[in-house]
């Protein structure tokens, strides 16, 4: 299957679909703090959802079992919510959310702090946003996919951290995931060519240590293999006159 390229009609709802989990997650991290459900977390992402007349994008996707993926501090993504799993003290959550509205899909995530943080996770939040926006800054027409990829690995590799190769960006739109995959390392100058009408979701996961993960005996969970922890930020872009346009901008999250 081809890449997609949307007209300014179509990225209009999109951007629709995306400010349904932007506003979302700028609501829950009002609740962020120690003590804190992630099961709350994903009732409080249910109800808002609900009300805006969107449908989770993720619930029952390939069967996954909740409303928003729950990451904490060696999770790299695809936690599960649960009654019993609290957020405490230093811990850190990566929040993913996906919506389809009105035939079209936003996805985002992003990392809380919960307390006080010690100073490598601290940095850690840091670098994983600062790859983030180094990768949307790559995304200029005439550019290769590769050079976002390329951009976030040379910033994160300044901080001593590990971009994950296993789970990769993709293309956003008619479906949750499209082509192209936007892997967060690599080589500048390869892949296709970005043009005026892409549709991207770029999402770095990094890791403080090793890049290699396993995935656990739910299925779904992924953990860094040497249980260090793991930072994953995400916005979806698409490129109209030449260059990215932030699509799921919150007031929290820019």
């Amino acid at each position: 299957m081809g890449i997609y390229l949307y007209n300014l009609e179509q990225v209009k709802r999109i951007e629709e679909a995306c400010l349904i989990v932007a506003e979302a997650l700028d609501k829950i991290e009002e609740i962020i703090d120690v003590g804190t459900s992630t099961y709350e977390i994903d009732r409080l992402a249910r109800d808002i959802i609900d009300r805006s007349g969107g449908r989770p994008a993720f619930l029952g996707y390939r069967g996954y079992p909740a409303v928003v993926c729950t990451s904490i501090n060696q999770e790299v993504v695809h936690g599960i919510p649960d009654k019993g799993i609290k957020l405490e003290d230093g811990d850190i959550i990566g929040i993913d959310i996906g919506v389809e509205y009105k035939g079209f899909y936003g996805d985002t995530a992003r990392t809380y702090a919960v307390g006080k943080l010690k100073h490598d996770a601290e940095l850690l939040l840091k670098a994983t946003k600062e790859s983030l926006y180094a990768g949307v800054r790559e995304c200029v027409v005439g550019n290769r996919i590769s050079d976002i990829s390329n951009a976030v690995e040379t910033c994160v590799r300044q901080y001593g951290f590990s971009p994950v190769r296993d789970y990769v960006g993709h293309g956003i739109g008619n479906s949750l995931h499209e082509e192209p995959s936007i892997p967060n390392f690599g080589e500048s100058g390869r892949g296709p060519r970005i043009i005026n009408g892409m549709v991207l979701a770029i999402e770095p996961m990094i890791n403080i240590g090793t890049y290699e993960v396993d995935l656990q005996d739910d299925g779904w969970t992924v953990v860094t293999r040497d249980r260090k922890l793991s930072a994953h930020f995400e916005h979806t872009i698409a490129v109209i006159e030449g260059r990215a346009k932030i699509l799921t901008k919150g007031k929290r999250f820019n």
